[in-house]
């Protein structure tokens, strides 16, 4: 695992947040915003499966709404998760690349009730690595306005997945 490069791009996601025009982070918060909470990068969580590409086909997964929305399924990943086999949902991102949305243990306590998502290159059958220290809140975690994908059923990972961003709790002034 590649500490420095992971640190490095949570420093420049807490830059896009702080700084551009289109961040999630709702106007009357980025004063005080000084950058998202992180668990310790950890090569626990960098875990090795393998992708199995599936018929393309759209299936409705839930979301922030509270309806659903169709998203085209790039495939699986089978991968062993503190001793259990899952079969994980691979997603299009819709440019060219594919996440995993999940909920785990740490959902609703120290990350998104709603769940994260993790990106994964889903494009070839075969060995393929999830890195969880990327695993990052969708955008409706800082801010209702945006509607998100949760993670469709068997997305659900039993165990606490302690990499990646935690929940998003906004800072305030001392006058607020």
């Amino acid at each position: 695992m590649d500490v420095p490069k992971v640190l490095r791009e949570r420093e420049e996601r807490d830059r896009f947040f702080a700084e551009h025009y289109a961040s999630p982070i709702p106007e009357e918060y980025l004063e005080h915003f000084s950058g998202l909470d992180y668990y310790p990068p950890s090569e626990q969580w960098v875990l090795h499966g393998a992708f199995r590409p599936l018929p393309e086909q759209k299936i409705p997964v839930p979301s922030s709404s509270g309806g659903s929305h169709p998203y085209t399924v790039r495939g699986a990943i089978d991968v062993e998760i503190a001793g259990a086999l899952h079969t994980l949902t691979v997603i299009d991102d819709g440019d060219g690349g594919a996440f995993i949305p999940f909920r785990d243990a740490t959902s609703g306590d120290t990350t998104y009730e709603g769940g994260r998502y993790v990106s994964v290159k889903a494009a070839e059958p075969g060995p393929t690595i999830i890195d969880f220290n990327g695993a990052r809140n969708p955008w409706c975690a800082y801010d209702a306005e945006f509607v998100c994908p949760f993670p469709p059923p068997g997305n659900i990972i039993a165990v606490a997945v302690t990499a990646g961003e935690k929940d998003y709790r906004p800072a305030v002034g001392r006058d607020a």
